[in-house]
């Protein structure tokens, strides 16, 4: 925690492409050290103690989800539904409170076409987990949000976690985690490819934590520099063999929808839609494609075992 600290005291002076470089120096070193378990972790293909299979007894489950990080992204995220709606998709797009104005109209224009919105920390400045004193401060304000967007999902900047203390969320699911990202500044993956509930034994209070499953697309596109989505498909394939929760975590953010040059922090937003597009062409009528809060609902109504309590 000192390391997290430290670094981001000083992210603020280190101007945005300079850390784009620095990350791309440290994962280039990182892919071989582990490349036994990114982007695939065979261990975690193991399903929960009384799995009885996704409803309709579809292949896998689908959840599609973005982060809006800053106020670029929200201008896409319109956008970027649109394209989902197109080929059939829903999705998730979490905004950060106090990072920058979130735009009412645009959450109520995804909450009117069936998406869904939720909470993505608070300020988006890698503190919320710096001590219990500063993530109670801060836990006040992100259920005023969650409250007044009539949001039930969370999930924090950067990944970072600590699932005891999120009992304090007035949440239904939290997507804070994965089940491997050796590449994330806390890189504990929870080995499943399954949501699976999170209960506090003192309060019998619970929550559904959903983990992505598939690549985030920073590291993939922007750190790694792939030109197009193959790993995406790569870790789709395995974990539709494994009858596991296919999730996306993407970010309008890094999405370049007009086609010209884009900067050194974006993609093609082609990229997403020829992964959708795969989806729906090889694996049509196979996949069971929800909501975050529908997969949550759907998971705390089963009796599967509980992988995490304190």
């Amino acid at each position: 925690m000192v390391n997290k600290k430290l670094y981001y005291g000083i992210k603020p002076l280190i101007p945005r492409n300079m850390q784009i470089r620095i990350r791309r120096r440290v994962v280039r070193y990182q892919c071989a050290k582990h490349s036994e378990v990114w982007p695939i972790d065979h261990s975690a293909s193991r399903p929960p103690e009384g799995w009885q299979g996704w409803p309709g007894g579809m292949r896998f489950a689908l959840v599609l989800t973005h982060d809006v990080d800053t106020v670029k992204g929200q201008d896409r995220c319109l956008q970027l539904m649109e394209m989902e709606a197109r080929m059939g998709f829903r999705s998730s797009f979490n905004f950060v409170p106090e990072r920058y104005e979130v735009d009412s109209e645009i959450r109520n224009a995804l909450n009117q076409h069936n998406f869904e919105v939720g909470v993505h920390g608070l300020n988006h400045d890698g503190k919320l987990f710096h001590s219990s004193q500063e993530f109670e401060k801060r836990c006040t304000k992100i259920n005023s949000y969650i409250r007044e967007w009539a949001a039930v999902g969370f999930r924090s900047p950067s990944m970072h976690h600590n699932l005891s203390w999120l009992h304090d969320l007035d949440i239904e699911y939290d997507a804070s985690t994965f089940d491997t990202d050796p590449f994330e500044p806390q890189s504990d993956g929870v080995g499943t490819i399954f949501p699976f509930k999170v209960m506090n034994q003192q309060t019998n209070r619970e929550y559904v934590e959903l983990p992505y499953t598939i690549p985030q697309d920073f590291t993939v596109f922007i750190l790694m520099k792939h030109g197009g989505s193959n790993i995406w498909k790569k870790k789709l394939d395995w974990v539709v063999s494994n009858g596991g929760m296919v999730l996306l975590n993407s970010h309008p953010d890094y999405m370049h929808f007009n086609g010209n040059k884009t900067s050194i922090e974006e993609y093609p937003s082609q990229y997403y839609l020829d992964f959708m597009k795969y989806i729906k062409k090889k694996y049509s009528g196979q996949y069971w494609h929800v909501l975050p809060r529908e997969m949550a609902r759907f998971w705390k109504s089963n009796n599967y075992s509980f992988r995490f309590s304190n």
